[in-house]
């Protein structure tokens, strides 16, 4: 997956997944470790709780239907991993933002480190403009 290109949609629309339709993935162990490592990415990233549930119900006997929807969920976080921060003064926002990760993190530690440094260097600068 390390060369895979990312999509911006982590499942289409008109997809239905079912039961029936494909042959059975036939690699239960692999399927089901990916499976749980994005549950324990749905913690940080909401986006994905839908789509990763919905690959969940056939943990039991994938199909190569679920297989592609879950390689798709996959190349969607590859693509769409931002960081962000919102600075306050009491209730009122002072100022926000968001940007791509130029890099991939190897942690969700990692990924917060970065928007941490990045949020302190705001905070900074806002400090500075009022004194």
């Amino acid at each position: 997956m390390n060369t895979a290109k990312s999509t911006s949609t982590s499942m289409r629309t008109s997809y239905k997944l079912t039961k029936t339709g494909s042959e059975q993935f036939e690699d239960l162990t692999l399927y089901r470790s990916i499976v749980g490592a994005l549950q324990y990415a749905t913690i940080t990233r909401p986006d994905l709780a839908f789509r990763v549930n919905k690959v969940c119900q056939f943990m039991s006997k994938p199909l190569h239907q679920h297989w592609s929807a879950l390689k798709r969920i996959l190349r969607y976080q590859r693509g769409s991993s931002t960081l962000g921060a919102c600075i306050f003064l009491g209730p009122n926002i002072v100022t926000w933002w968001s940007k791509k990760q130029q890099t991939i993190s190897r942690s969700s530690i990692e990924a917060e480190y970065r928007s941490l440094a990045l949020a302190t260097q705001e905070v900074i600068w806002i400090e500075s403009l009022f004194s």
